[in-house]
């Protein structure tokens, strides 16, 4: 298989051409959000931005292994120094629940808005808490190797002896020396940075104190895996000690993928990704859009417009198309304008994609115009040639454009119209059906929240006409309805309570 797909690798910092591991097969790997609260337009980001990827890799006819977890444990509230409170555990004692419950109850928020957007679900979906037992034997693994230590119940992976072999900030480009620099005294004087050999060092299992919710034992005694650890851990269980992508936002880059990378090769001494992928952030007024910051507007929110933010309600695949128009390593900065122009843009993309396929006539076997083939197997080309490019979606969609920009004018030059082939017309309408939907994974939204209810008028409106003619006994005119509605696939049935439809 001739792949021609380039990703821009955060570790070589530069395009590289894609080569799987295993030929015809794709391992990729995605962090899954931390469920403790509604996702907002932050997480919508990296989970379209890589179901585009999945699509196009599954498209080009490469079998994916697509593992995106959940993290139900282990994330503290400061995720620098791996001190606080578990995210889970707080939110369940506030709300006085079970930590489960929270996760459950966010988990099925996430996946209710991810397939609102229309991202389809990754092959696996493993939760941190059901991997505790090979959490534990890694952290025995990378002790035994000697680049990790226990104090009080607690394990710490030792940086500065990992670096003696190895480039701790290989990935995200710091300086081991500005980073123990930059932390301070201050910094050891919080809860845990006490007990580490430098302050650097990140926990990779916690001694959880008697009133800690989520706890297991270990050899170290009653405890909770790292965050970091945890990714580590399933991506190796499901994808190999070294599988072809990871992906994630950039601000997981450091510190949770640069301990990935560090935990990994402390554990097995192999490189465990080959390529990294990062999208940059969605911003509101220039500021990174997430809860820590308290500045979020969730999904559900610009669903339903109820924010004070928000100046009307964005339909989901408005915010898709509004994340597309960008290239994923691009920031996005949120605004009401910004989210009405896209608004727009969808609505004129589908109307375009509705004129075109109106002009597709089954049965139309006039010879083909030979340059309007051409140019539609140039935009094809050059649509492919953009996805091949570190996944352009903006230049992708910047093409759709083109194409929706001339759909009125074909449909107005009849006479041209009339000598595009079937065929020809039918590449067209591959474009987007690809483009559009297979891959770009944008839905005609205008059919699939109001076409069903509009349907529905109509087909009362056609039966009606239809009983009208029965009862003038104008059978042609029924026969020719009845007729006509089963070449659309719409079957007509008349039975003692009256007419239905399917």
């Amino acid at each position: 298989m001739d792949l021609k797909l380039k990703i821009h690798n955060s570790l070589s910092k530069k395009k590289e051409l894609f080569t799987p591991i295993n030929p015809g097969f794709v391992g990729l790997y995605v962090c899954g959000p931390t469920v403790y609260g509604e996702p907002h337009l932050g997480h919508a980001r990296p989970y379209i931005t890589f179901d585009v990827l999945y699509r196009y890799l599954d498209h080009m006819g490469l079998k994916v292994r697509y593992v995106r977890n959940i993290t139900d444990v282990g994330h503290l509230e400061d995720e620098l120094a791996g001190t606080g409170e578990d995210k889970i555990a707080k939110k369940a004692r506030l709300e006085k629940l079970e930590p489960m419950e929270v996760v459950q109850t966010y988990t099925n928020s996430f996946h209710d808005k991810m397939d609102m957007l229309n991202n389809k679900r990754p092959s696996i979906e493993p939760r941190a808490s059901g991997h505790i037992i090979e959490q534990i034997e890694m952290v025995k693994q990378i002790i035994a190797n000697g680049l990790a230590y226990e104090v009080n119940g607690s394990v710490y992976f030792d940086v500065m002896k990992y670096h003696e072999d190895h480039n701790y900030g290989e990935l995200s480009g710091r300086i081991l020396e500005d980073l123990i620099a930059g932390a301070g005294e201050e910094r050891r004087t919080l809860e845990g940075q006490k007990e580490k050999r430098n302050s650097v060092d990140f926990a990779l299992w916690k001694n959880a104190s008697p009133e800690h919710i989520m706890r297991w034992p270990s050899p170290w005694g009653i405890g909770f895996p790292g965050w970091h650890l945890e990714c580590s851990v399933m991506s190796a269980k499901y994808l190999g000690e070294t599988f072809d992508i990871h992906g994630g936002g950039m601000d997981l880059l450091f510190p949770h993928h640069e301990c990935e990378i560090a935990q990994a090769k402390g554990a097995t001494g192999k490189n465990p990704v080959n390529y990294w992928m990062h999208n940059n952030m969605i911003t509101i007024n220039g500021k990174k859009m997430g809860k820590s910051l308290g500045n979020f507007i969730t999904l559900s929110e610009f669903f339903s417009g109820d924010h004070k933010s928000l100046e009307q309600a964005y339909s989901p695949m408005t915010i898709r198309f509004f994340i597309l128009q960008a290239h994923y390593r691009s920031t996005v900065d949120f605004s009401n304008e910004a989210l009405q122009a896209a608004e727009k843009g969808y609505n004129r993309m589908v109307n375009a994609k509705n004129t075109l396929n109106k002009l597709v006539h089954p049965g139309n076997e006039k010879a083909g115009n030979e340059n309007a083939e051409a140019a539609i197997l140039a935009l094809c080309e050059r649509c492919f040639d953009h996805l091949n490019d570190d996944i352009n979606t903006a230049q992708v969609l910047a093409e759709l454009f083109e194409v929706s920009s001339k759909a009125n004018a074909y449909q107005n030059k009849q006479a041209d119209i009339a000598e595009l082939s079937l065929s020809t017309f039918d590449k067209m309408r591959k474009i987007f059906n690809l483009m559009f939907t297979d891959i770009l994974g944008i839905r005609d939204e205008s059919t699939a929240d109001q076409g069903g209810e509009k349907l529905d008028g109509v087909m009362n409106l056609v039966i009606d006409i239809r009983k009208s003619a029965r009862e003038k006994k104008d059978w042609d005119t029924s026969d020719k309805i009845r007729d006509s509605l089963n070449e659309l696939e719409i079957n007509i049935k008349d039975g003692k309570e009256g007419t239905t439809w399917n």
